[in-house]
């Protein structure tokens, strides 16, 4: 027992260090310290399964269900993560596990269960040295008509934090600016691609590179361009493409790196939308990209109208022209100085790109299983380049959109 003793408190003081180390994100002056996760583990059957999570202070915590497939979202206040990836690997009920941040102030926890699921037994209990609480969470299958029983009687709609940002107001562009969102795809609880090699999440990997970005475009005379997330939050689809809009946006460009299963392949592509899809890649990054949401917790019906009625009927056909003449410019501007994938421009239904009145493209970066792209897309050199690559097809996007009344 005092050597199971001695094993919690160095585990402990490891985690402590490691939040130490943690990079600080969302915390000023005047906010409160995230709680801190710092042990977990999971253990059970396909008929009950346990999940224990041990926190610094005691989290306050509600449970809620979504079918379709079937989760159990677990919200937190804001918590930093400090687990090894193994300690919640899916087992027993549960085929994925993902954590993260939500937003300022809030985390989650979203359990994918194979078959209706419900959470019997939920509690925070003190540690037994009083230093600290762990979270159990007791899981058991059910039959379709006691879950459909549970989303029928809760009263959550998955609304919070799904189309509102807790961003101060930005200051109005100037009246003959040329502003320019750049999405930096993922982050929070949406990680993204692993690499393949270094382990580094894509969230990261665009953030880093947009960051680059902007600061390449804000040197450009006559164009202001920012940030739709500065930091590792989450965003819905919905609410990125919100940000652009309401900031008055000429151009809306998100910046993906994703993985495929046949590593050898590498190079940037640029999508822009369509209903109908170019190819089987392209419907497949498409679907992936899209669930975004889902990966976060978020149900579909919590959109607000205004994007359901853009889910319909996708985009104007002169925005959806400029966005293609966008994508044609940044293939012409990384031709010969950037490894493009064959046909580089592409199309398929991505729903970040909906803006009905944005010109807007994706473009993927490279790809994360891909051992020299990776390695490329972590080296601050490169993206310099890249970026300045980006800016010289922006200048060249805007001199023709301009000398055509756009």
């Amino acid at each position: 027992m005092r050597m199971i003793a001695r094993h919690c408190g160095l585990r402990r003081l490891v985690a402590a260090v490691l939040f130490l180390l943690l990079p600080v994100v969302g915390v000023h002056a005047g906010e409160p310290v995230p709680l801190l996760a710092y042990a977990a583990r999971i253990a059970g059957d396909d008929a009950r399964t346990r999940l224990v999570i041990e926190f610094d202070r005691e989290p306050v915590f509600s449970v809620h269900y979504i079918a379709n497939p079937v989760r159990i979202i677990v919200d937190l206040p804001e918590t930093s993560f400090g687990l090894k990836p193994e300690s919640l690997e899916p087992r027993g009920l549960f085929d994925a596990i993902r954590y993260g941040g939500m937003g300022a102030g809030a985390s989650r926890l979203v359990l994918s269960a194979k078959e209706p699921t419900e959470l019997t037994h939920a509690e925070v209990k003190p540690m037994e040295d009083g230093k600290g609480f762990r979270l159990v969470l007791d899981a058991e299958r059910i039959g379709q008509d006691r879950f459909d029983k549970i989303l029928a009687e809760q009263k959550w709609t998955g609304t919070v934090r799904a189309v509102k940002t807790d961003r101060p107001a930005a200051a109005p562009a100037k009246a003959d600016a040329f502003v320019i969102a750049i999405d930096a795809g993922h982050g929070g609880i949406d990680t993204g691609a692993i690499g393949s090699v270094t382990k580094t999440e894509e969230k990261h990997v665009t953030l880093a590179f947009a960051k680059e970005l902007v600061e390449t475009l804000n040197r450009e005379p006559g164009i202001e361009a920012f940030l739709t997330r500065e930091r590792d939050e989450f965003l819905s689809l919905p609410q990125r493409v919100q940000i652009a809009r309401q900031r008055g946006s000429s151009l809306f460009i998100s910046l993906h790196a994703d993985t495929l299963k046949q590593r050898d392949i590498r190079g940037a592509t640029v999508y822009t939308i369509s209903d109908k899809a170019s190819d089987h890649l392209a419907a497949d990054l498409a679907a992936r990209e899209n669930l975004s949401d889902e990966i976060a917790g978020i149900p579909l019906e919590s959109e607000p109208a205004e994007v359901a009625d853009i889910l319909i009927d996708l985009t104007r056909r002169e925005t959806q022209a400029f966005s293609v003449n966008l994508a044609r410019s940044v293939i012409a501007s990384f031709e010969g100085q950037i490894k493009l994938i064959n046909n580089p421009h592409r199309h398929a239904g991505f729903r970040v790109l909906q803006a009905p009145d944005v010109p807007s493209v994706l473009l993927e970066l490279g790809f994360m299983s891909n051992k020299e792209d990776e390695k490329q897309l972590l080296d601050p050199e490169w993206r310099k380049k890249v970026s300045a690559l980006l800016a010289a097809a922006v200048q060249s996007y805007r001199n023709t959109a301009v000398a055509n009344g756009g």
